[in-house]
């Protein structure tokens, strides 16, 4: 087992690399910070705007390549991801949005993950039934509503039950409310509460996705033949697959997690910014707006540590329900 860890920690940190290379090419090509400076009222002179880019490291006349040396000898060497394009620290602003992200997508990803794959082996038990064709419905329909609209639909369901009680009932937007009195429990209470449209909005496409491959490797697991030694013995299918099977029937899900968990990060950046969550996501959309490039970079790190932590653990449970893979 630890060297499976090894060899995919190896691995982790080339793509890792990699990803941040493409993402700086791609960044500094692609956005145009000059624009944004170019575009205030009135219009600076170009030896400003030259100076300022400079300063910030986003000079769009230096060389690509040394802009890129630059900017990963202070990452490397002294941990300083640049500043915005608003002079403020990427550090700084990295720090204050990353755990907003990593609360509602760690939330957001075990519920879903967990209630997808109980339903999926609840369904394929049931093949067939009312509960397995409901689920079908369910799952088809709400993989085919992008996030953004289902994002919406939550906000306008809120904001209806809200009109509807005649008070705020249901918390529809930011992370907490400004400037609330009280002690560690309240807070803890208004942050759940804000907490809950946006996890719910990551959480159901998860438990589309989810139940629908669970059902489909539990079907496979529920054919094989010890499944039907253990239930010609007098098991019902429900306890000869939790007995016998379930553990196999996970194996293809587990590996399904980690090609999931990009779709499930891009899907976040809609919900934080419909639901005004300041995380990682809102921020992406505001740094392209701006051509912010140390941010847009900054960003990926994230995305790509979350993506890869994400495999990595993905494996570490393939390994754990499949001894044949921790084999050299």
């Amino acid at each position: 087992m630890l060297s499976l860890i090894l060899r995919r920690l190896v691995h982790c940190t080339i793509l890792f690399l990699s990803s941040v290379v493409l993402t700086y090419a791609l960044a500094s090509t692609a956005l145009d910070p000059r624009a944004y400076f170019e575009g205030r009222q009135p219009p600076p002179p170009s030896r400003v705007v030259d100076d300022e880019l400079a300063r910030l490291g986003m000079d769009d006349r230096a060389p690509l390549p040394e802009r890129f040396a630059h900017w990963a000898d202070r990452a490397v060497v002294h941990g300083d991801l640049g500043m915005t394009i608003d002079g403020e620290s990427v550090n700084a602003e990295f720090g204050r949005r990353v755990g907003v992200s990593v609360r509602l997508l760690l939330v957001g990803t075990v519920a879903g993950t967990a209630i997808g794959v109980l339903a999926g082996v609840w369904a394929a038990v049931r093949r067939g039934g009312l509960g397995d064709r409901a689920l079908t419905v369910f799952s088809f329909a709400v993989l085919c509503v992008p996030t953004f609209v289902l994002a919406l639909l939550l906000k306008t369901g809120a904001l209806a039950a809200n009109r509807a009680a005649g008070s705020t009932v249901i918390l529809y937007t930011g992370e907490h409310t400004p400037a609330l009195q009280g002690d560690w429990m309240a807070q803890l209470r208004d942050t759940a509460a804000h907490l809950l449209l946006p996890a719910i909005c990551v959480a159901i496409p998860a438990i589309a996705s989810y139940s629908r491959y669970q059902r489909a490797a539990t079907l496979d697991v529920l054919g094989a033949d010890h499944l039907r030694t253990a239930q010609a013995k007098g098991l019902t299918p429900g306890r000869a697959l939790l007995r016998h099977g379930l553990r196999i029937s996970l194996v293809p899900v587990s590996v399904f997690f980690s090609f999931g968990m990009l779709t499930l990060f891009t899907g976040a950046v809609f919900t934080e910014e419909i639901f005004g969550w300041p995380g990682m996501g809102s921020w992406l959309v505001d740094s392209v707006q701006k051509g912010d490039v140390n941010s847009v970079v900054a960003i990926d790190l994230f995305a790509a540590a979350v993506v890869l932590l994400a495999g990595l653990l993905a494996d570490v449970v393939h390994a754990l329900l499949d001894p044949r893979v921790r084999q050299p």
